[in-house]
């Protein structure tokens, strides 16, 4: 039996490369958007599902396949689908699952778009959705009902970091027959594994740390075979979120060195979070790698690290906060988060502005709240241009 592998190895060498005639190292790119059968009567085998091989490229390729059987590797899951983009991972995975009458439990602090689809699009389809503080194991268990289906969650949660306690989700779905579904995407499966609790779909917008560079619009679903081919031959299929092969050949060039990015990340985010928690301007830090954050309990068990965003409160009001945006340097104003630049952003008025004002109070998104995702540049000099905006906000 071959001996299993470290993650860092399965980041490079997982998933079988597609056949090349020419011994690429690279990962070949298919490039195309139709394949040729050698015979009319094979292109209707395959059409029929009596015989593997590609038909078109919203249906499957080679890259693709590729990109796809790495991430199921890396998250320990069977399958899994690339999708074009976050939102199209979100959406086509809980289509899949639910019908008109159905209802779903979630977060009530989640991405905007994602909160968005949950409470607008959702509604007119007939699809219920009960949104709750997911800390509080109380109220999960009387949004239960009779139509539940599904529990969907991210954790740490967009944008205010909470964390939640993955292995009591996971019992709590599997003892009531609900699918779960966790939305990884600010952990990455390095530093995290919904799996290893019991969840049955993990969610990652593969724009950010899994490619990592800032130039992909992508997403990616990992699940059960059976759940996959649901959720591919459904309402990925029939919908068309799916991915490009550039886009899934430029992600398996970015998850090559996505674990060491990902320490400098946490490593750099961790000084910053320090650094602000004990800043006179700052009134609080929301980063579970500090021992005041309540989730810290969680790092070293559910998360190995604390990952790369940082949220935190200024003392100020909203016109003094965007000041303090507009003074910083090396902090690019940009929503999205994962790459080599450290970005800033205002969540009130910027990802989750799709809340109501009363979904924002309750999810915790203050007008004073600030989001960063913290980048691979020297940590001084992250700390020294925050330090220098704080300074200003008490006169602008």
């Amino acid at each position: 039996m071959a001996q299993s592998r470290h993650f860092e190895t399965n980041l490079i060498h997982a998933g079988a490369n597609p056949d090349n005639e020419y011994g690429a190292l690279a990962t070949p790119l298919y490039q195309t958007s139709t394949f040729i059968f050698e015979t009319a009567e094979q292109g209707g085998r395959r059409f029929a599902g009596e015989e593997g091989g590609y038909i078109y490229t919203r249906l499957g390729n080679p890259t693709t396949r590729q990109l796809e059987e790495r991430m199921a590797s890396l998250e320990g899951m069977e399958d899994a689908a690339a999708t074009a983009t976050g939102m199209g991972a979100v959406a086509s995975a809980l289509m899949a699952n639910l019908s008109m009458g159905d209802h779903l439990i979630s977060s009530n602090a989640v991405y905007g778009c994602t909160y968005a689809l949950l409470t607008e699009q959702f509604a007119r389809f007939g699809i219920e959705v009960t949104m709750v503080d997911m800390s509080d194991h109380q109220q999960v268990t009387a949004a239960l009902r009779e139509n539940t289906k599904a529990i969907f969650l991210e954790t740490p949660v967009n944008p205010n970091m909470a964390v939640f306690d993955l292995a009591w989700i996971g019992q709590f779905a599997q003892k009531n027959n609900l699918l779960s579904f966790v939305d990884n995407t600010f952990l990455t499966p390095y530093l995290q594994k919904p799996k290893d609790f019991g969840i049955d779909v993990v969610i990652h917008s593969a724009t950010k740390y899994l490619n990592g560079h800032g130039d992909v619009i992508a997403g990616i679903i990992c699940a059960s075979k059976e759940q996959i081919e649901l959720i591919k031959f459904t309402t990925l299929k029939d919908m068309g979120a799916t991915i490009s092969p550039h886009d899934a050949w430029l992600i398996l060039r970015g998850l090559k060195t996505l674990a060491v990015r990902m320490d400098r990340h946490c490593e750099n985010a961790m000084k910053i979070a320090t650094f602000l928690e004990e800043h006179p301007s700052v009134s609080k830090v929301h980063y579970p790698g500090l021992k005041s954050h309540a989730a810290h309990r969680f790092i070293g068990k559910q998360m190995s690290k604390a990952g790369g965003v940082i949220a935190f409160e200024l003392n100020a009001d909203y016109k003094q906060s965007i000041s303090f945006l507009n003074q910083l340097s090396i902090f690019k104003i940009a929503v999205s988060l994962g790459d080599a630049e450290s970005l800033i952003q205002h969540p009130a008025s910027m990802t989750h502005s799709p809340y109501t004002p009363e979904a924002r109070a309750l999810a915790g998104i203050s007008d004073n709240l600030i989001r960063i995702s913290v980048g691979l540049e020297h940590s001084q000099d992250l700390i020294d241009d925050l330090a220098n905006s704080l300074s200003l906000i008490n006169n602008s």
